[in-house]
Order: C-alpha cells, then structure tokens, then sequence
C-alpha cells in the first residue's frame, strides 16, 4: 500500500532535503521516525530536493508499507518524536503508481524579500539594503511565461536531461512588510528559483532592464545571469496532483 506523507520544515538546521554522507537532512529525520513508529525500515521518497537552508510549506513524499497503517495516529506519533522544526500535517492513502515527485503537475515556490531590520524574520526571509523597483521586476518576471528554456537559471553540470520547464506563474507582491515572489512551474531546475530572484534584483536596481532579463534567458548560459541569492528566503509553498490519485 502507498501513502503521501504532506510535511513542513524550517530548513535551517539541514543540509537539504535529500539523503546524503555526513551530513542532517530533512529525509533522513523523517525517514528514521517513521521506520521506528511502524517497526521496519520505511524509505521515504520526496516530490523534489530542497536545498541546504531552504524551507518548506508543503513538501510530499511517499512511502510503501505492507499492512494498513492509522494514518492520523501515525501523524500525532511522527509530531511527537520529531524535532521542533519538522510538521506533518497528514498522510493519506494514494494508488500504487502513484508518485511524489512524477506525478506532480505543479510545484510552486515562494521567494520572501524585506527591508528594515527584524529581528523575526531573520534566518527567514532575505534581508535587501537598497531600494528595488517592483514594478520594473515584474515586467522581467513576466517574459518568463514566454520563455521554456531556462539554462541561464541553472545550476551548471546536473544530470537533467532537459532545462525546459512551463512556468505559469512569476510575480512580486507585497504582503505587510515583505515583499514575496511567488512562481509556479511544472517543474524547476536546481538552483532556478534563487538564480531567477537574484537576476530580478539587478532589475529591481536598474542595473538592467526587462529586455536585458529577457536577453538573459535567451542567451541560454548561467554566467550571464545574475548571483544565487541567499536560501534562508526560499520556500516550496505547494505541490499539485491530479486529485485522481488519491484513494
């Protein structure tokens, strides 16, 4: 029987999502808690891999289990043994072929940018120190609907067969204090959300213009882009499935 595991984490104390050689990662924590609350070893594959110091709203795995579990006590369990900055929200039945990661028709990731000191958002949301012009970053952003190949916001020598990727959604938007970048994507290439966010930032400070962004994405070369920017803004905010695969 397979289950979708839907949990949340402040990702500052990992080394990212995925499993790796010495180091703490989301899945792994997660992974070790759930095989000891069901009594074997239970292997967790997860809709994507955040990075290092990138946080989660919404992340989904699956995971397989022999026997019928109770998915609710099974939650208050994993609450109870996790450390603080790990949630999970539910589990739910799903169909065999279901998948995390390949069933996914939508991921979406919100990028959060402020401005005056604050104490509780630091480690949270990325500090800026220069005024930006939202305006500007949007008409940027919005070439990106126009384009599918993204080399440019790529990190460079991955195993990925393809750099295209549909994107349905990039905007800014003010929410109190922080300004927030939301874009939505049927899939995204490692570091794109971060690389896109600082490229937009050069925008957002005149150093280039909307044409120049867009030359950018069509010039199909990282190096011409502008610098990652900081993970502790990064959040996976939803992920979404055809409501048919649930059980």
């Amino acid at each position: 029987m397979r289950y979708f595991i839907y949990l949340s984490y402040n990702g500052s104390n990992y080394h990212g999502w995925q499993i790796q050689p010495n180091a703490t990662t989301v899945q792994e924590v997660v992974q070790k808690a759930l095989s000891l609350i069901i009594g074997k070893q239970i292997d967790i594959t997860g809709a994507g891999r955040t990075d290092t110091g990138v946080h989660a709203r919404n992340m989904a795995a699956h995971f397989d289990c022999e026997l019928p579990i109770d998915t609710d006590a099974i939650c208050r369990q994993l609450n109870s043994l996790l450390p603080w900055d790990i949630s999970v929200s539910r589990i739910v039945k799903v169909k065999s072929d279901a998948h995390a990661r390949f069933s996914a028709l939508s991921r979406t990731y919100e990028y959060m940018l402020y401005f005056d000191k604050n104490p509780f958002l630091k480690g949270l949301a990325y500090r800026h120190y220069r005024k930006l012009d939202f305006e500007a970053m949007n008409m940027a952003a919005s070439k990106m609907l126009e384009h599918t190949d993204f080399t440019s916001f790529s990190k460079l020598h991955t195993d990925t067969r393809t750099n295209n990727c549909k994107v349905s959604i990039a905007k800014w938007e003010q929410r109190g204090d922080i300004w927030v970048f939301t874009i939505k994507a049927d899939r995204f290439l490692r570091d794109m959300v971060r690389a896109t966010v600082g490229t937009l930032i050069l925008v957002g400070e005149h150093s280039i213009d909307a044409e120049g962004f867009m030359r950018i994405i069509e010039a199909k070369d990282r190096q011409k882009a502008g610098q990652s920017i900081d993970a502790c803004g990064l959040y996976l905010s939803d992920i979404e499935y055809d409501k048919n695969i649930f059980l």
